[in-house]
């Protein structure tokens, strides 16, 4: 049998990596970040469980990456779906309500990431992580801030706040309230954006709470030719 190819060997990483964070979310989401384990992360994603090492230092720079993952695709989404727009107004609201969103619809989730940002390795910078930051970045340039280096981290820590506000055990504040707020802060009408209760447009919005595969590109790209079924790529750095 001939080797594999550089091409194929990437898709295959590319694959594993996919799944091993598609794993994390799911896990994390269902058991808290305790009762989760590596083994359980490789587990569920079919992948040896040497290779989480070669993918990730360790379970927190997973978790976290996974939901970076989680919380950038979901912002993209909903920025981007339709009708599209240029409105910086709009814009800003729907990035308010992707990630309130969040917290409301993955607590556990949510409530473990930001426990995991105030331990002692704190935030880790990650790829995931840096597209997050530029889409809040673009969706204040777009809303009119001539000071983005400064608006930006304001946007990402009233956005931490709120989270932790819904998430706080034994005294969550409600949804509605915390963007009401935030809307007040940035002067959005409140019928911008996905208001509580409302169905985003196209009728999807109850299937897209529950459907996170959509997020992590498990399957090949459309032009790619799969290979005969093999093992995975060797746990071996590149």
């Amino acid at each position: 049998m001939s080797p594999r190819s550089a091409l194929v060997n990437e898709e295959l990483r590319r694959r594993s990596k996919e799944r091993l964070l598609h794993a994390a979310v799911e896990l994390v989401s269902e058991h808290g970040y305790d009762a989760t384990t590596l083994g359980d992360i490789a587990d569920r994603a079919g992948s040896a469980r040497g290779l989480v090492s070669y993918y990730f230092p360790g379970k927190r720079q997973l978790v976290q990456s996974a939901v970076h993952r989680l919380m950038h695709r979901t912002l993209e989404e909903a920025l981007e779906r339709e009708p599209r727009t240029e409105d910086g107004r709009e814009r800003m609201a729907r990035a308010i309500d992707a990630i309130l969103g969040l917290a409301r619809d993955r607590p556990v989730l949510m409530r473990q990431h930001m426990a995991g940002l105030l331990q002692a390795e704190g935030f880790l910078p990650c790829p995931e992580q840096r597209r997050l930051a530029e889409l809040l970045s673009d969706t204040v340039a777009r809303h009119g801030s001539h000071h983005v280096e400064a608006d930006y981290p304001m946007l990402r820590a009233l956005l931490m706040g709120a989270v932790y506000a819904a998430l706080m055990p034994g005294a969550p504040m409600p949804v509605p309230a915390l963007r009401a707020e935030l809307f007040k802060r940035y002067r959005l009408d409140w019928e911008l954006g996905v208001p509580p209760d409302a169905e985003a447009p196209g009728g999807t919005y109850e299937t897209e709470r529950t459907d996170l595969g959509r997020f992590f590109a498990t399957e090949p790209a459309p032009d790619y030719q799969a290979p005969a079924p093999g093992p995975e790529p060797d746990a071996q750095p590149k």
